[in-house]
């Protein structure tokens, strides 16, 4: 498994022309201008907010997580693992959960799926 760039620039850059993509097309596509994302390439920001961060990411479809860490935002971890808790992609519309809010979530969704399958 490759390890993400030290750098957030470079991690998104790299992550850009992997995609093979332009500045100009990921502006089309997620509304960011491309001079900010110049600038985001470059270093020049270094702390973009995580919306931004997660529209390039999922554009790119590279880790949300790994985006975050090098732009020094906290990431979630598994306890004692020290690898990152993916969030499940549903979720991510509804922001920040708290665990209690995850599982009402899912005790929900269980429900519903039983009350489909018993029609």
């Amino acid at each position: 498994m490759d390890r993400p760039p030290r750098s957030l620039g470079l991690f998104l850059r790299t992550a850009r022309e992997g995609s093979r993509l332009t500045l100009r097309s990921v502006e089309e596509s997620t509304g960011v201008s491309n001079a900010y994302l110049s600038q985001l390439e470059h270093g020049k920001i270094r702390q973009p907010s995580p919306v931004i961060l997660h529209k390039l990411t999922e554009l790119y479809a590279v880790s949300y997580s790994d985006a975050m860490r090098l732009a020094g935002y906290p990431v979630p971890e598994f306890a004692g693992t020290g690898t990152a808790k993916p969030m499940p992609k549903s979720f991510s519309r509804f922001g920040d959960i708290t665990p209690d809010e995850e599982s009402a979530l899912g005790e929900y969704l269980d429900f519903l799926r039983s009350r489909r399958e018993r029609e």
